[in-house]
């Protein structure tokens, strides 16, 4: 039996005070890779932004990681996203800061205290991204690519059971998309969960997973034929 991650039944997502999408049901094994599509305004950010505990879930039953997603109140968000990993589109990353120490900032923001762990896991999550020399360097100093494996590299600090990526190709390039979409692939073959919000379909074609789209109020999934 795989185990659940992530479960909303029959919810209504709402963006403000409209309704975007109702009769939600999403379900989400351990190790799958799902892809969520629909044009913009279609329903995909707000309902990402449910799962990450930015908008509230009203109407339905969602459970993300063991939290009740009704339930949740706001100083159990912290916690939730330590076990989810998120990847924004404009990456997100302080430009006052080295790459190290913008994941360092993470680390001590979810509670790590002990420097030379923290130095280890920057190191290991800058390696799985294939960045492992940039530490040093300052986010405006790297290619948009780069900085996109650097939020990446953060959203896999805590080991999360679930990556949440919204639109992590949507400032690149196609070459560059490929690179980290590659990256992507590589973690999710390493045992991780991703659902990834794209409308990228030229990635969906060369790296076919599960889709679900977001279109008319309503998620459904895209049967391929």
């Amino acid at each position: 039996m795989s185990e659940t991650i992530l479960d909303l039944n029959n919810c209504a997502i709402y963006q403000r005070d409209n309704l975007v999408l109702s009769k939600v049901n999403l379900h989400i094994n351990k190790g799958d890779f799902i892809y969520l599509i629909g044009k913009t305004g279609s329903g995909k950010s707000s309902l990402m932004k449910t799962l990450y505990g930015d908008l509230p879930l009203i109407e339905g039953k969602g459970r993300i990681v063991d939290f009740d997603l009704t339930k949740l109140k706001e100083k159990e968000i912290p916690f939730l996203r330590r076990k989810i990993g998120v990847v924004f589109q404009d990456f997100k990353l302080l430009n006052d800061r080295s790459v190290f120490n913008n994941l360092l900032f993470v680390l001590k923001a979810t509670g790590w205290k002990d420097k030379e762990e923290m130095t280890s896991k920057i190191d290991e999550v800058l390696s799985k991204v294939g960045l492992e020399s940039k530490g040093f360097k300052m986010p405006f100093e790297l290619s948009g690519g780069e900085q996109q494996r650097v939020a990446i590299a953060r959203a896999l600090l805590n080991d999360p059971e679930l990556i949440l990526a919204d639109e992590p190709t949507g400032n690149l390039d196609p070459a560059t998309s490929v690179t980290v979409m590659e990256v992507l692939k590589e973690i999710h073959a390493s045992g991780k969960t991703i659902l990834m919000a794209t409308h990228d379909y030229a990635l969906i074609l060369k790296y076919p997973f599960k889709t679900l789209k977001c279109e008319g109020g309503e998620l459904f999934e895209v049967v391929k034929h």
